[in-house]
């Protein structure tokens, strides 16, 4: 039997939402843009969908917008600012996806400074590290919910609250949060005070790839123009079948919430691997039911075995682990370890395991004895 331990990179697909989605496809298959009956019929089952959406995650459904997944839902907002005539700076957290770094870095060359705000040794962002690093020129402010290789909960309603406080007199910047690793998986919400967008993303919930959700609590000037579906947001013929899909996998994911699971599987790792020696977590502050993480992910560190040679030795077992964001995994920086100021050396045997709703106790039993009989043979 395999054993999956990649969960932040994709979860296994809910079959009961893949076959609505299929239905979907194949019943409602009209432009949503046209104006004949299927094409009202599909227009009228995507904002239905909508409106799920937004009955599951508590904002109006005018806040929602479908996009084709997580990193777009990243970049819309950044990307927005291009339309700005006056150039300015922009402040994101050294714990960023890609998805957002990057394109940070790509601003950079049009005339926009790009701030680092700093995380903490065990990876955290602070309010008062956000507050010190934006000044006055910066007009955009990104921080993760979650992160993806460290599982480190990030205070975003707290940021969000201080940048309010921290800019009366003055226009606040744009405060984003990338909740993929987030909505689902612990207690979030878009709409307290100063979060003014969010990214969701439909693979990792359970649900099918290529479809994601934009929040955003006003309007904003896409860099980007089309056809004018999703109100000019996201141009482009809409998914319908993946929105519908969407919602049902935020409805199960959001309503099965079991965070008492999550840390049960979790301690559990953290004990058996323990148990095996030469093995850290990353921080090495992270003890067993901390809430200042998520309990679906952790970052560890082997003390002799590189992290590739554990991900390919584990796959010969038929178990699935990674290194860190698959988004990257090809890349040998580490830059969220790097601001965590992790050494280098523990840096190249470190490993991310992921979980999910279906992990149980004979998954990490299978992960135990492989990684004791890798660790002998190595």
């Amino acid at each position: 039997m395999s054993a999956y331990f990649d969960w932040a990179a994709t979860t296994r697909p809910n079959p009961e939402i893949l076959e609505l989605a299929n239905k979907i496809a194949v019943s409602v298959y009209a432009n949503p843009s046209s104006v004949h009956s299927d094409g009202k019929k599909a227009a009228q089952t995507l904002e239905q969908a909508r409106t799920d959406c937004a009955r599951i995650l508590g904002t109006s459904p005018s806040t929602l917008y479908f996009t084709s997944g997580g990193t777009e839902s990243d970049y819309v907002p950044l990307l927005a600012l291009l339309q700005r005539p006056v150039r300015g700076s922009v402040a994101i957290s050294a714990i960023e996806h890609p998805a957002i770094a990057e394109q940070a870095k790509m601003l950079s060359h049009t005339g926009w400074e790009t701030l680092v705000i700093p995380a903490d040794r065990d990876g955290f962002v602070s309010p008062e590290a956000v507050l010190s690093t934006i000044r006055e020129d910066t007009a955009y402010v990104a921080v993760m919910a979650v992160n993806n290789e460290t599982g480190a909960i990030q205070p975003v309603e707290q940021i969000a609250e201080a940048l309010v406080q921290s800019c009366k007199g003055r226009k606040k910047p744009h405060f984003h949060v990338d909740a993929v690793q987030a909505i689902g998986k612990i207690p979030v919400s878009f709409t307290s005070t100063g979060i003014d967008s969010g990214a969701i993303s439909g693979h990792k919930i359970g649900g099918p790839r290529g479809i994601g959700l934009l929040y955003l609590a006003r309007r904003i000037e896409p860099f980007i123009r089309g056809g004018g579906q999703e109100s000019g947001i996201r141009p482009g013929t809409e998914n319908v079948p993946g929105a519908v899909a969407l919602a049902a996998a935020l409805d199960a994911a959001i309503c099965g919430l079991d965070i008492d699971h999550g840390m049960k599987m979790m301690d559990m790792i953290i004990e058996r691997l323990g148990s095996l020696g030469g093995f850290t977590t990353i921080p090495e502050s992270r003890t067993l039911s901390d809430s200042r993480f998520s309990p679906w992910i952790i970052q560890l560190s082997n003390s002799s075995i590189p992290g590739e040679v554990l991900v390919r030795s584990l796959s010969a077992y038929d178990i699935s682990i990674s290194t860190g964001s698959a988004c990257s995994s090809r890349k040998k920086s580490r830059p969220v370890l790097d601001a965590m100021r992790v050494p280098k050396n523990i840096q190249q045997n470190a490993f991310r395991l992921s979980i999910g709703p279906t992990t149980d106790e004979s998954d990490i039993e299978q992960l135990y004895h492989a990684l004791k009989e890798i660790c002998r043979r190595l």
